[in-house]
C-alpha cells in the first residue's frame, strides 16, 4: 500500500494525464510536478499538465479537444510558440503516442531532461 500511495498525485486533470505521469515515473525518470503555472514576469502564460521547473521541461497530453476545438487549437498554437521563447522545452503526447508507442514518448522526455541537465 505505501508504494501505491507514493504514486498518488491530485494534480492530474484527466486519466490520460495520470497514465502519462505514471509511465514516466515507472521508466525511472524523476517524478514530474503537475499543473505548473508559467509566467512571463507578472503575466500568466500557461498552465502545463506536468514537468520539471528546475530543468524547464514540460509534458503536455493533448486530448481530442486540442485538435477538434478551433478555439483550443488557436490557444495551443500561441502557447507553443511562446513557451520556447521563455526557455521551456515542451514534449507533447496524444493517445497514439502514449498508448501505442510509449517507448518513443519516454525517450523524447528522457532526451529533453538530459539535455537540460537532469540526472537521467
Amino acid at each position: 500500500m505505501p508504494r501505491v500511495l507514493a504514486l498518488v498525485d491530485g494534480g492530474a486533470a484527466s486519466p490520460p494525464e495520470t497514465h502519462t505521469r505514471l509511465l514516466l515515473v515507472r521508466a525511472g525518470l524523476p517524478p514530474p510536478e503537475t499543473q505548473i503555472e508559467i509566467f512571463d514576469g507578472d503575466e500568466f502564460v500557461a498552465r502545463a499538465d506536468m514537468g520539471w521547473k528546475q530543468w524547464r521541461v514540460l509534458v503536455e497530453y493533448d486530448g481530442v479537444q486540442h485538435w477538434t476545438d478551433p478555439a483550443q487549437r488557436t490557444r495551443d498554437i500561441d502557447r507553443y510558440a511562446v513557451l520556447p521563447e521563455l526557455g521551456w522545452t515542451v514534449i507533447r503526447a496524444g493517445a497514439d503516442l502514449l498508448y501505442r508507442r510509449p517507448e518513443v514518448f519516454v525517450e523524447r522526455v528522457r532526451r529533453a531532461l538530459g539535455t537540460a541537465g537532469a540526472p537521467v
